[in-house]
C-alpha cells in the first residue's frame, strides 16, 4: 500500500538564510538611501552657500561699477557743496547726522571709493554686538541710477544736481539750475546721493553670533540725512578688499593691487580704478559628521603670518583662517572694474 507524499516546507536553516539574505539587502538598500541623502544634503548646502554668494555680488558689483557716477556730467575732479573728510565739518546742508560716521563721511564726493584694512574704524557703532575685527570695509559714493522720486521742492534729502558740464550737491531741489551754457543748454537732472559703507558684523538682525555682511547706508528720515544699517547676507564670515590703483589718475589702468585705503591714505592725484573683492561665505547650520580644517588663505591672510581658528579675535588680522569646526564655506574671489573713472 503506498502513502500520499508529504508536502515539504522550509527548514529552520532555509529560513534562518533567506532572512540572512533578506537582513543584508534591506541594509544594503538603506545604507544606499542614506549616502544618497547625505550626498543631496551636502549639494543642497553647496548650492546655497553658491546662491547666497551670486546674491552678496549683485549687490556689492554694480555698485561698486558705478562709483564716481553723477548722472550727466562725467570725469568732473570737484563737486560743488561736496566736503572733503580733512576739511571742517559741513553742517549746513547735510546736517549733524550725515557726518555721525566721521567728519563729512556722507559728503567726501572727491573720494568715490574708499576702505580699511583689517579694521572698523567708522564713527557710527556697528550693528549688534559688533564688527569683525580683522574684516576689511568698504565705501561707494555716488548717484542714483534713476532720477530722485524726491519732489523738487522737499527741502533736506541729499541730492545730486548734474547738467552736460556741472555737478553740484544740493539739498533741495529747486536749487538745481538748467546748463548755462549756450551749445549745451539743457535743464539738470536731480539724482538721490548715495553713500554706502560695506561691513561684517557679528550678528544678523534674526540671530546673534551669525556674522553678517550689513552697510551703513546715507537715507533720510524725514527730511534729515541719517546713516541706517542695512542686512545684506547672513553668515558672511569675512570680506577682504584689495584697490586696483591708477597712480597716474588719468589712464584708468591697474598700476597695483593694495590692501584698501582710507580717504587720507590715497595718494595724491591717483584713483581707485579696479577693486578686489573676497567673501567667506558660512553655511546656516552645522553639518554632523563633517569638520571643516582646511586653511583659507587670501586677501592679505597668508599662512606665512601664521593661522587663526576664531576671526573674532583681535589679533586675527593678516592671519590665514583654520576654523576646524563643522560648518560648511565656500571662498568666492571677483575683481570690479569702475566704469567712472578719469581719463576713460
Amino acid at each position: 500500500m503506498k502513502h500520499p507524499s508529504r508536502a515539504r516546507g522550509l527548514t529552520l536553516i532555509e529560513l534562518m538564510i533567506a532572512l540572512t539574505i533578506g537582513l543584508l539587502l534591506v541594509g544594503s538598500a538603506f545604507k544606499v538611501y542614506m549616502e544618497s541623502a547625505r550626498t543631496y544634503g551636502i549639494h543642497e548646502t553647496e548650492a546655497r552657500l553658491e546662491e547666497n554668494a551670486r546674491y552678496a555680488y549683485s549687490v556689492l558689483e554694480p555698485d561698486l561699477r558705478m562709483a564716481g557716477f553723477w548722472g550727466y556730467a562725467k570725469g568732473v575732479s570737484s563737486i560743488a557743496g561736496a566736503s572733503l573728510q580733512s576739511a571742517s565739518a559741513a553742517t549746513t546742508m547735510a546736517g549733524t547726522a550725515a557726518s555721525s560716521c566721521g567728519s563729512n563721511f556722507g559728503t567726501d564726493l572727491g573720494t568715490v571709493i574708499e576702505g580699511t584694512n583689517d579694521s572698523y574704524t567708522l564713527g557710527c557703532t556697528a550693528y549688534g554686538s559688533g564688527f569683525m575685527p580683522s574684516a576689511d570695509t568698504i565705501t561707494v559714493r555716488r548717484a542714483s541710477m534713476l532720477p530722485s522720486a524726491v519732489p523738487t521742492a522737499t527741502a533736506g534729502p541729499l541730492r545730486i544736481c548734474s547738467t552736460r558740464t556741472t555737478v553740484s550737491l544740493v539739498n533741495i531741489g529747486t536749487s538745481c539750475q538748467a546748463d548755462q551754457s549756450p551749445a549745451q543748454n539743457s535743464p539738470g537732472t536731480i539724482h538721490d546721493l548715495i553713500v554706502h559703507a560695506y561691513y561684517v558684523s557679528r550678528d544678523a538682525s534674526t540671530a546673534t553670533g551669525v556674522p553678517t555682511l550689513w552697510r551703513k547706508s546715507l537715507n533720510t528720515v524725514g527730511t534729515v540725512p541719517t546713516f541706517q544699517d542695512e542686512e545684506i547676507l547672513a553668515g558672511v564670515e569675512d570680506l577682504q578688499v584689495q584697490f586696483g590703483i591708477d597712480y597716474t589718475g588719468s589712464t584708468g589702468s591697474v598700476q597695483q593691487y593694495v590692501n584698501p585705503l582710507n580717504a587720507a591714505q590715497l595718494p595724491l592725484g591717483a584713483q581707485v580704478v579696479a577693486v578686489r573683492l573676497w567673501l567667506l561665505v558660512r553655511a546656516d547650520a552645522m553639518e554632523t559628521g563633517f569638520t571643516d580644517n582646511r586653511t583659507y588663505a587670501y586677501g592679505n591672510r597668508s599662512s606665512l603670518n601664521g593661522t587663526t581658528h576664531d576671526l573674532t579675535s583681535t589679533g586675527a588680522a593678516g592671519l590665514a583662517y583654520q576654523p576646524n569646526d563643522h560648518y560648511r564655506r565656500l571662498l568666492v574671489s571677483r575683481t570690479v572694474m569702475v566704469r567712472n573713472v578719469l581719463g576713460t
